[in-house]
């Protein structure tokens, strides 16, 4: 942990160094952490934090808000959750399931803010799999077919690929709306060909959605909006 003073203002920051070029900001759970060059001076990294306090003292505000809901948020019954790009309202029902019927999704009756979040979780989770794997099976003909798809709970990662061709969703993708979802899939499956983001890379995917930059900027607004809400 670095300690500096600028004008009676204090920073406290974590310095990472490694064999990068440039010195970068991020702001990880209210935590400012700087990467730097291994041979950078000090003197230089602290004067870049300098020049950028305007831009921390925004991003430490908004990290800090984000926090003070993620604490607040709860789940009841009569909320509404997103699947797939729409609202659903959480209700109860009287047995003992659980799920999704195009309408709504129905739990058990009184239960804990957190046993629903859970549940809501878990068919989350089920939905997920379901149309990703068909939403895969529809554009792996047009590109190329992975060898398995699975589902996680990545909170930073929508989707990814491994060298053994395999390709994996966060649940929440599924909160996003359709060509959303489609622009995360056919994302994963061009890495079957390209496991790059190089121009080639790129290509692949404009060939098969040409408006996908248009679908990055929807699935940015949905994590600005799940970073305000705590989903575990």
């Amino acid at each position: 942990m670095v300690s500096h003073q600028n004008g009676g203002i204090i920073l406290d920051y974590i310095l990472k160094r490694s064999s990068r070029k440039t010195i970068a900001i991020y702001i990880r759970s209210g935590q400012l952490e700087v990467r730097a060059p291994l041979k950078c001076p000090l003197s230089a990294i602290d004067d870049f934090v300098d020049s950028k306090q305007d831009w921390i003292a925004g991003r430490l505000a908004t990290s800090q808000e984000q926090a003070d809901a993620k604490r607040a948020f709860a789940l009841s019954y009569g909320d509404k959750i997103i699947f797939r790009g729409r609202q659903y309202p959480i209700q109860a029902r009287v047995g003992d399931k659980a799920g999704f019927d195009g309408e709504c999704f129905y739990l058990p009756p009184r239960l804990a803010a957190q046993h629903i979040r859970d549940i809501c979780i878990k068919i989350y989770r089920r939905l997920a799999k379901n149309h990703l794997s068909e939403r895969v099976a529809a554009y792996a003909p047009l590109m190329s077919q992975p060898s398995a798809v699975k589902i996680n709970g990545a909170k930073s990662r929508w989707g990814s690929c491994s060298h053994r061709k395999s390709i994996n969703f966060s649940w929440r993708l599924v909160m996003a709306a359709d060509p959303v979802i489609d622009y995360v899939v056919v994302h994963e499956l061009a890495h079957l060909e390209e496991m790059n983001h190089s121009h080639k890379f790129w290509a692949i995917v404009e060939k098969i959605m040409p408006d996908y930059y248009l679908h990055r900027q929807e699935l940015k607004k949905l994590q600005k909006r799940l970073a305000s809400e705590d989903w575990g």
